[in-house]
C-alpha cells in the first residue's frame, strides 16, 4: 500500500462521517483493521482523519478565500478532499506541498471527480502560495474563537459562559490536541514496576500518570492489541477520569455491584479489580452485541466476578430491588467532555441533547430503586454540561429524599469531594467528566 492509498482510506472515513452519521473512530478503525497499510501510512491515515475533524470550521474559512465557489455547493467529495489538501499544506510540515496538492488531484480523478480536478489543483495551489498571509481571523471574539479551534459557536458561547472566555480558551485548545493513551494496571496478573519494565522492553514510551496512582500513559505502542501484556491481561485501558469514577464508587471486596449501562466494560472492570475480584459485579446493556466485548474483556483481564445481562436501564426488573451494594449509572450523554477522542461530537445538532436530560433521570430514578439502604448510587457523564449533570442530580434528589450527597476521597490535586465534581481536561488533563456520589438512607 501507498501514502496514497492512505489518503483514500481518509477520504471514505470523512464520507461515512458525511453521508452516514458514522463515528470517525469506529470508521477509522474498521477500514485500517482491512485495509493492510504500513504503520507509517496508517498513521498518516489517522493524522488527516482527525486532523481534518479538529479543523474543520478552519480549514473551510482558509479555503473559502481562495475557491470562486462556495464549498457548501461543490459536489461531493469535493469539499472533503479540499480539506484533506488544505490540512496536510497547513499542520503537516513532513507533506511537502507538492505532494498534498498533486495527491489531492489524483484523489479527484479517482473518485469520480476528474472534471473538477483544475478546481482543485487551483485553490490548494493558491492557498499553498499565501501559506504566510492567510485570511484575518473575524475580529468578533466569539466568532474568533469559534473559526480558530474549530468549535460551532454554539458551543464556544456555551462555554465562555461557564468558564470565562479565558479558560474556555484553554479548553477549546486542549480539545484539539492529542489525548493521552491512559492504562490501568491489572493488580490481579503484575504489579506496576513489572509492567513498566515489559513494556519498555517491547518499546513502548511509558510514564508514570502525574497523579492517579496505578496509571501510566503510553506512547510509541504501535498495534497496541498485540502487544503481550495487552493480551495476558496485564493492564487495562481507561481514561484517567472514568478510572476516578470507580475510585468514587467506594466498592469493597464481596459487596453486589450493578453497572446499568456498562459497555463497553471499562467501569465494570475497574470496580471489579477494586473488590479483587470477590463479589459480584453485574453488567447491562441494552444491546447483546455489546456484552459479548464486556465477557471478552473480563476474559483477558482474569476476572471471574463479572455476569453481563441485556437490560434496558430504565425499566423496572422487581427481583433487583434494593438488591445491590452499589447501583452505577454512567449515562448516555453528549460526550463534550471527550473531544480530544472523538472530534466529531462538537458537531453534533445541539437541538438533540435537548432531550438527554429526561433520558439520564429516567435511568437515575430507575436504577435508584436498586440500591438496598445505605447503599451508594454513583451517577457519572463524559460531559461538562451542568443540564446533563448538576440540573439532574438536584431534579434528581428533590423529588427522591431518601437519597443525598455522600463525600468521596479521591488523589490530589483533587481529595475530597463533596459529593459531585466535574474534571476537565485543561484543569485535570483527564477527559471532561462529571461524577455524582450519593447515599440511600438506613431507614424511612
Amino acid at each position: 500500500m501507498t501514502r496514497t492509498a492512505a489518503r483514500d482510506i481518509a477520504l471514505q472515513v470523512l464520507t461515512a462521517c458525511r453521508v452516514n452519521h458514522a463515528w470517525a473512530d469506529a470508521a477509522l478503525k474498521a477500514r485500517l483493521g482491512t485495509a493492510e497499510l504500513c504503520p507509517a501510512d496508517a498513521a498518516l491515515c489517522s493524522r488527516i482523519v482527525y486532523g481534518v475533524l479538529q479543523n474543520r470550521l478552519l480549514l473551510d474559512y482558509d479555503l473559502a478565500a481562495f475557491c470562486t465557489q462556495k464549498l457548501e455547493k461543490l459536489q461531493p467529495p469535493l469539499q472533503d478532499i479540499l480539506r484533506i489538501g488544505a490540512y496536510q499544506i497547513l499542520f503537516l510540515d513532513k507533506v511537502p506541498v507538492s505532494a498534498a496538492v498533486n495527491e489531492s488531484v489524483e484523489l479527484a480523478k479517482r473518485n469520480g471527480r476528474a472534471g473538477a480536478a483544475g478546481l482543485v489543483n487551483a485553490v490548494l495551489r493558491r492557498l499553498a502560495q499565501s501559506h504566510c498571509a492567510l485570511p484575518p481571523l473575524p475580529q468578533e471574539p466569539l466568532a474568533r474563537l469559534s473559526i480558530l479551534y474549530s468549535h460551532p459557536k454554539w458551543l464556544v458561547e456555551r462555554m465562555v459562559a461557564l468558564l470565562g472566555a479565558t479558560e474556555a480558551e484553554q479548553y477549546l485548545q486542549r480539545n484539539n490536541a492529542a489525548a493521552p493513551l491512559t492504562v490501568q494496571v491489572n493488580p490481579l496478573r503484575t504489579d506496576k514496576t513489572a509492567l513498566i519494565g515489559e513494556l519498555v522492553r517491547c518499546g513502548v514510551q511509558v510514564q508514570e500518570h502525574s497523579w492517579i496512582p496505578d496509571c501510566l500513559n503510553l506512547g510509541a505502542t504501535g498495534d497496541l492489541n498485540a502487544l503481550p501484556a495487552f493480551c495476558s491481561g496485564e493492564f487495562l485501558v481507561q481514561d484517567g477520569a472514568a478510572h476516578l469514577a470507580a475510585l468514587a464508587a467506594g466498592v469493597r471486596s464481596g459487596q453486589r455491584v450493578l453497572d446499568v449501562c456498562a459497555a463497553p466494560g471499562g467501569k465494570s472492570f475497574a470496580i471489579a479489580l477494586a473488590m479483587a475480584d470477590r463479589g459480584e459485579v453485574l453488567s447491562c446493556d441494552l444491546h447483546e452485541n455489546k456484552l459479548k466485548r464486556i465477557r471478552e474483556g473480563a476474559r483477558r483481564l482474569g476476572l471471574t466476578c463479572i455476569r453481563t445481562i441485556a437490560a434496558d436501564a430504565r425499566v423496572f426488573r422487581p427481583e433487583w430491588a434494593a438488591a445491590f451494594d452499589t447501583v452505577v449509572c454512567d449515562v448516555p450523554c453528549s460526550g463534550l467532555g471527550i473531544i480530544r477522542k472523538k472530534p466529531d461530537v462538537r458537531y453534533k445538532d445541539p437541538q438533540e441533547l435537548t432531550a438527554l436530560p429526561a433520558i439520564q433521570r429516567a435511568i437515575l430514578d430507575n436504577s435508584a430503586r436498586y440500591v438496598g439502604p445505605g447503599g451508594t448510587l454513583l451517577y457519572s457523564t463524559c460531559t461538562v454540561l451542568p443540564e446533563e449533570n448538576e440540573q439532574v442530580i438536584q431534579s434528581f434528589l428533590s423529588a427522591h429524599p431518601d437519597f443525598s450527597y455522600d463525600s468521596f476521597a479521591l488523589p490530589a490535586p483533587v481529595s475530597t469531594v463533596n459529593g459531585q465534581i466535574t474534571l476537565w481536561p485543561q484543569r485535570h488533563d483527564t477527559d471532561g467528566f462529571y461524577i455524582c456520589r450519593m447515599t440511600r438512607r438506613t431507614h424511612d
